[in-house]
């Protein structure tokens, strides 16, 4: 029989974050910690700022739902909830104009569990609040390990944006498709190990974060032209569309693909993309496309991180 140890918590969160300001904040405005908070939630966040201001005072962390652009405030308490930070957090979220508010606490009192779950029975359907204790775990002398364990979140959020684009027939189909991806992608563990889920939108296209404000890949169904493409999308780094447009010939090799290269001169943005021609109201196409999809954005991402 193998020898099993035991999982223990970590119950002093000051411990491995003695500060929340200088300590918890700029860790998880991390890539890959973010990523950890992103995969609890459902939402792929992009932070934009920390200690972002807000009249006399400032939020612990600024951020944007990838792919909707909706505004994320997150406010960090490394103790109890009080009276004191959920009325900070309401602020924050009215000063910055935030659809998704997250408030992270080391625990929840019954009656801060209440006030959330009010808030989001009695705001607007596109509001939404989340409540979410931190958790640290160790095995025998093992580093520590977090986990964001979700105590209060918006209910039926993605039917209320279902429900408010149902008079929008292509609106519908967007969703629609991008609902079948996500079940459909996300039992592949290779691409589930590598991508985050994000929310389904109505939107054209779906951006996956892979490491870096910098850059993202993205999905696109443009409809009217029977065209599904993937691409690198670059926000505003033209050395980063250089060095790899410099090392085009290996990229294309490795990936087995002919890409559309696009520096875009006049725009702060670039993209490298793919594209496939599909008809996107045959439900019989569906898993090829999705497949297709998986590989390439598999392989964009293993290339192009090599020469970045």
């Amino acid at each position: 029989m193998p020898e099993l140890s035991t999982l223990e918590e970590i119950k002093d969160l000051r411990t491995v974050w003695p500060h929340e300001a200088l300590d918890f904040t700029p860790w998880l405005a991390q890539d890959d910690n973010i990523a950890l908070l992103s995969d609890a939630l459902g939402i792929d966040i992009t932070v934009d700022d920390t200690e972002s201001p807000v009249g006399d005072f400032s939020v612990d962390i600024f951020a944007t739902e990838t792919g909707t652009d909706r505004k994320i405030v997150i406010e960090n308490q490394l103790g109890d909830t009080d009276h004191d930070h959920l009325g900070k957090l309401i602020t924050y979220a009215s000063g910055k104009s935030a659809e998704v508010v997250v408030w992270l606490v080391k625990r929840a009192h019954e009656k801060h569990k209440a006030a959330i779950e009010w808030l989001n029975n009695h705001t607007d359907e596109n509001i939404g609040f989340f409540l979410c204790e931190i958790k640290l775990y160790r095995i025998g002398n093992s580093n520590p390990a977090v986990k964001f364990e979700v105590i209060e979140k918006p209910n039926d959020w993605a039917k209320e944006i279902k429900k408010n684009d149902a008079l929008n027939p292509t609106k519908q189909k967007r969703y629609d498709y991008w609902v079948a991806f996500q079940e459909y992608v996300f039992q592949n563990a290779e691409f589930s190990n590598n991508f985050n889920r994000t929310k389904p939108s109505t939107d054209h296209w779906m951006d996956f974060t892979i490491g870096s404000s910098a850059y993202h890949l993205a999905v696109n169904q443009l409809r009217k032209r029977n065209e599904l493409n993937v691409e690198f999308y670059i926000n505003d780094d033209k050395s980063i569309f250089s060095t790899l447009y410099g090392n085009k010939e290996k990229i294309e090799r490795e990936m087995d693909m002919k890409l559309e290269w696009l520096e875009l001169p006049n725009r702060k943005a670039s993209r490298i993309l793919i594209k496939k021609n599909v008809d996107f109201d045959d439900s019989t196409q569906l898993n090829e496309q999705f497949e297709w999809i998986i590989v390439v954005m598999l392989k964009m991402k293993k290339v192009f991180k090599k020469y970045i």
